[in-house]
């Protein structure tokens, strides 16, 4: 399943990819998220409770972050476990570029679902990853212009 999106957010460049690293940031604003520890240099270890129509399921995870090109570009993967509900796996490429006092946040996503969530049809976890990618960068947003 291909994701890619748009956002802007209203601040610059270099607080945009600052609050993209931090842990803080991160854990307030992913809808779910339960855990998040570690750091951009290292890896973050993540717990995110989360219902995709009928299948709801706490997810352990792994995030990493490679090909970083500070305060342009970074390419996110992850993978992570619901147990019986299944699992989820990718990576995304994300883009930072200055627009005025705004950062135009460009993201590509390439994710791979398993188990119970795969049965459910791409259209009905297209359109979930789609609300929960609005509600990440609305709460993004807001803590940026803050």
């Amino acid at each position: 399943m291909d994701l890619q999106g748009e956002y802007r957010i209203p601040a610059p460049r270099e607080k945009v990819w600052a609050m993209l690293n931090d842990p803080e940031v991160l854990r307030d604003c992913i809808p779910g998220c339960q855990e998040l520890e570690g750091s951009a240099e290292e890896g973050f270890a993540a717990t995110v409770k989360l219902k995709i129509g009928p299948v709801g399921a706490t997810f352990k995870g792994a995030v990493t972050l490679s090909n970083l090109n500070p305060p342009e570009s970074y390419t996110i993967t992850g993978e992570g476990k619901g147990g019986v509900a299944g699992f989820a796996t990718g990576g995304a490429d994300v883009h930072l570029t200055e627009d005025g006092d705004d950062t135009i946040l460009r993201y590509e996503v390439n994710a791979k679902v398993g188990g119970k969530l795969a049965q459910l049809g791409s259209r009905l976890i297209k359109s979930t990853s789609d609300k929960l990618a609005g509600e990440f960068f609305g709460c993004f947003a807001e803590k940026a212009s803050g």
